[in-house]
């Protein structure tokens, strides 16, 4: 069963964190169909929310075809995320563990390791090299030194 975790003042609706979290878990294999999710009186009791929070959250589950409520039995996961063999996740998932090590020796906090890796994925699907330079960047020999240069430093900011 999955555990939820809510930032009440992050800037992220309450219930979008909770489908977050279940669509997480199944593409990471954690969740399987068949598999029932926590009451809404559990979610509510442990993280302190409105039962309309939940009930929201598991409604869009529902219409994403990823859950389906059961009168008296509860919320169950009935579609499938993701299709990445279990052992190729955990072998990528220590790489990015590593990796992340590396990112705080260098010094980002976490909205840098965000803002880093939505930047990678926008290039990518833009169909540019994960390590080209973005418009506008005046690349490493007119970057002035410091936190810019930090993940360079590190060896997790593409080619130099």
């Amino acid at each position: 069963m999955i555990d939820f975790h809510v930032d009440k003042a992050g800037s992220v609706p309450v219930y979008a964190q909770l489908v977050r979290q279940v669509r997480e878990a199944m593409r990471l294999g954690l969740l399987h169909p068949g598999d029932r999710l926590p009451t809404v009186r559990e979610v509510v009791t442990s993280c302190t929310v409105n039962a309309a929070t939940v009930l929201k959250a598991y409604r869009e589950l529902e219409m994403s075809g990823l859950a389906e409520s059961r009168q008296g039995s509860g919320t169950f996961v009935t579609g499938t995320l993701g299709s990445a063999d279990p052992h190729v996740m955990a072998r990528l998932r220590g790489g990015l563990s590593r990796w992340l090590d590396q990112a705080r020796e260098a010094g980002l906090e976490d909205e840098d390791v965000q803002a880093l890796v939505a930047s990678v994925l926008a290039q990518q699907a833009a169909g540019a090299p994960a390590g080209a330079p973005r418009a506008g960047d005046p690349g490493p020999s007119r970057r002035a030194a410091g936190a810019e240069a930090a993940p360079r430093a590190a060896g997790i900011g593409g080619a130099a």
